[in-house]
């Protein structure tokens, strides 16, 4: 190979990137997304009135187990040892946006993007399965790694771009 990380070998099969090798160094990052709802479930999720529970404590439970077992989701990601994991929220009630960040923490010799993004997905899709009864039109958008800190490729930040053509 050309010495560059790739998820297939010479033949074209489908690999786990051999990280043996590779020095461990503490690992964060950081990944947002965000459910846009109407008001009957704003108003819902902010007063705790949601039949099935406290929407969002569920959540943030379903979002660190999920980051426990994004190895388990993703195909090719390595099994992590998680040092710490916290769920957040951001209500903005005037545009009906819930946004979740998630940040996850290791000390290893893979990073933990992945995993933060996973969280953010199963956050979001909890918001949804426990509010789906009150409306369905609830759009889960912008979902992003924020910024990544540790490993040979070092820090990464997002700056609200996209360069697709690279």
């Amino acid at each position: 190979m050309d010495g560059g990380f790739s998820h297939f070998d010479e033949k074209g099969n489908a690999v786990m990137v051999d990280v043996s090798d590779k020095k461990a160094t503490f690992r964060t990052a950081v990944a947002t997304g965000s459910i846009r709802v109407g008001k009957a479930i704003m108003d819902a999720v902010s007063m705790g009135n949601v039949k099935k529970g406290d929407v969002l404590g569920v959540a943030r439970v379903a979002g660190i187990m999920g980051v426990k077992r994004t190895s388990d989701l993703v195909p090719m990601c390595h099994p992590l040892p998680i040092q710490k994991c916290t769920i957040d929220y951001e209500l903005d009630e005037k545009t009906g946006i819930i946004r979740v960040f998630c940040t996850v923490k290791t000390e290893g010799k893979t990073g933990v993007e992945m995993e933060a993004l996973t969280g953010v997905q199963v956050t979001l899709l909890t918001i949804y399965d426990m509010c789906k009864a009150i409306d369905k039109h609830m759009v889960m958008e912008d979902i992003h790694l924020v910024e990544k800190t540790g490993g040979k490729s070092g820090n990464f930040q997002y700056e609200g771009k996209t360069d697709i053509s690279a």
